[in-house]
């Protein structure tokens, strides 16, 4: 994924200031749709489901992290992870989430420790009994949520989206170490039908006559 991710700053894919978004999804671990199988009354039966959390870059849709796990299940634990392996591949200028990543240690580790310049979650309302958090990253997003700016947010479900048009909504794997290898080359082939191809130069062309 780093060798992609230099192939499209080379590429000038890359802006100067990128912004991402962080994201979860789940995917079928069956050819039958969830929908098919409420219908028939099965669905205790397939009631856990491969799950993946997305960090996807803005300008291109490019998947830059990607995290693995089973359904259902909470989002918060696979924040740091992804945001850190994200950050090896980008300079991550302003990074995006909803609220089921709203802790203040995930604003901390993004800004104290991977040089993040804004992380924009809305307060979740599940802490409704503490009104005005206390932590300083969480305060400053009560008294000045950017509401305009944090609509940016919508491009995470446009990768996912397009990553399931594109690849399909169910694994073929069966095991849990399969499916996550099976995760990682969908988000390469993802990224792969995105980036241009510079690597093939006219000189190694059938054209140029050179083998």
């Amino acid at each position: 994924m780093a060798i992609l991710f230099r192939l499209a700053k080379r590429c000038g894919l890359i802006d100067e200031r990128p912004e991402v978004s962080i994201d979860a999804t789940g995917l079928e671990s069956h050819h039958v749709s969830r929908h098919f199988v409420a219908r028939t009354g099965r669905m205790k039966q397939y009631r856990r489901y491969p799950k993946v959390t997305f960090v996807s870059h803005h300008a291109t849709h490019l998947i830059a992290a990607l995290q693995t796990r089973t359904g259902p299940c909470q989002d918060s634990p696979d924040f740091i992870p992804a945001v850190t392996q994200a950050a090896r591949h980008l300079p991550i200028h302003r990074l995006f989430g909803d609220g089921a990543y709203d802790v203040e240690n995930h604003h901390r580790v993004c800004r104290e420790q991977l040089g993040i310049h804004s992380v924009i979650i809305p307060i979740n309302p599940r802490r409704s009994h503490q009104h005005v958090p206390k932590s300083p990253y969480r305060r400053q997003l009560y008294e000045r949520f950017p509401t305009r700016r944090y609509g940016q947010r919508w491009h995470a479900e446009s990768t996912i989206s397009q990553h399931k048009r594109r690849l399909g909504p169910a694994l073929r794997s069966r095991t849990l170490q399969n499916r996550e290898s099976e995760c990682r080359f969908r988000v390469i082939t993802h990224d792969l039908m995105i980036l241009p191809r510079p690597w093939i130069s006219t000189e190694h062309s059938p054209s140029s006559g050179t083998r």
